[in-house]
């Protein structure tokens, strides 16, 4: 099969086009027949090497295809079942094995490019608006890159729970889709300093959550943002790790609260991994959620896709379709 592959961590011109064996599912496993594979920033950081990974390694975090064969002890899924995934690395390929326990069904209504968009990103959204900060009517949040995958669905997710949501965009264009996702606010950040923006429109007082996927540039301002006794959702490093800091700051600020989740600590148990999957893909199917992918790119051209990921030149989700 094909696959792309990192035998040494760097740029995207590190990543190799190659053929592998296909594996087979073992005990508890399934085997997918990969249709989309999502592009994520997770992926990013394994092939630079900012997260660790036993190389030679296979990239990509997320997928939607068919179950090709299942493995002893897998009687939740059988050969034909249409199913998506997320947090199982090995997805830039044409098959990946993937433990069943990670696998949800995909709805009727759902083609496999809008499952595949929607795993990861969507229960990432999910998790940090009803679990990591569970938002409430009335709250107020400011969510960075606000026309990213990511972005784009938070907004959607804080709107449909009645908070009122201020977005960070760089163009125009990308404001008018946070616009249509349900951002109250809109803030330039290549024009406007974002925290004296925040601050003026909340009449000082600062807003109650930052969702922060950017990381080194936004993570000092995102403090200043906060109110009293505020969270700062740290998911993302787009722009780089934060420095070490001083923790005494979150007490001179109003003792805020700093946290750095991720999705893998927030699909602990099968029926969570159901519980946010099954709320993402049924809204999906419902109309509730909008899933906008900005691109999509044959599986040989996946350097291209990190390539637009990092230079921030995409509004929503980037997918890589098997040839």
């Amino acid at each position: 099969m094909k696959a792309i592959q990192v035998k040494e961590t760097g740029g995207p011109e590190k990543m190799e086009l190659v053929d592998l064996p296909q594996p087979v599912a073992g005990p508890g496993q399934a085997l997918v027949k990969i249709a989309a594979s999502g592009v994520n920033f997770i992926d990013v950081y394994f092939r630079a090497g900012l997260y660790k990974v036993e190389l030679p390694a296979t990239l990509g975090s997320e997928a939607a295809g068919t179950v090709e064969s299942v493995g002893a002890g897998v009687t939740e899924f059988a050969p034909g079942d249409r199913v998506a995934y997320a947090m199982a690395r090995g997805s830039y390929a044409e098959y990946a094995v993937v433990p069943a326990a990670q696998l949800v069904k995909i709805p009727a209504a759902i083609d496999f490019q809008t499952a595949a968009a929607a795993m990861l990103q969507g229960m990432t959204a999910h998790y940090l608006t009803h679990s990591t900060f569970a938002l409430k009517s009335g709250d107020t949040c400011l969510v960075h890159a606000a026309a990213g995958g990511a972005g784009l669905l938070l907004v959607q997710m804080a709107r449909r729970i009645g908070a009122r949501v201020f977005g960070t965009v760089s163009t125009e264009a990308k404001a008018q889709l946070a616009r249509q996702a349900g951002a109250d606010e809109i803030i330039f950040y290549t024009q406007q300093d974002f925290e004296a923006e925040v601050r003026r429109l909340t009449g000082g007082r600062g807003v109650d959550v930052v969702y922060d996927s950017v990381g080194a540039t936004t993570f000092a301002k995102s403090l200043g943002c906060l109110r009293p006794r505020g969270m700062l959702a740290l998911f993302g490093q787009s722009s780089g790790p934060v420095a070490p800091f001083d923790p005494n700051i979150l007490n001179a600020k109003g003792s805020l609260f700093l946290t750095r989740p991720s999705l893998a600590h927030h699909l602990a148990t099968r029926e969570e991994l159901l519980w946010r999957a099954g709320d993402v893909l049924g809204w999906i199917a419902s109309g509730e959620l909008r899933i906008r992918v900005d691109r999509v790119y044959p599986l040989a051209e996946a350097a291209e896709a990190h390539r637009a990921l990092e230079g921030r030149h995409t509004a929503g989700k980037l997918l890589l379709i098997p040839a």
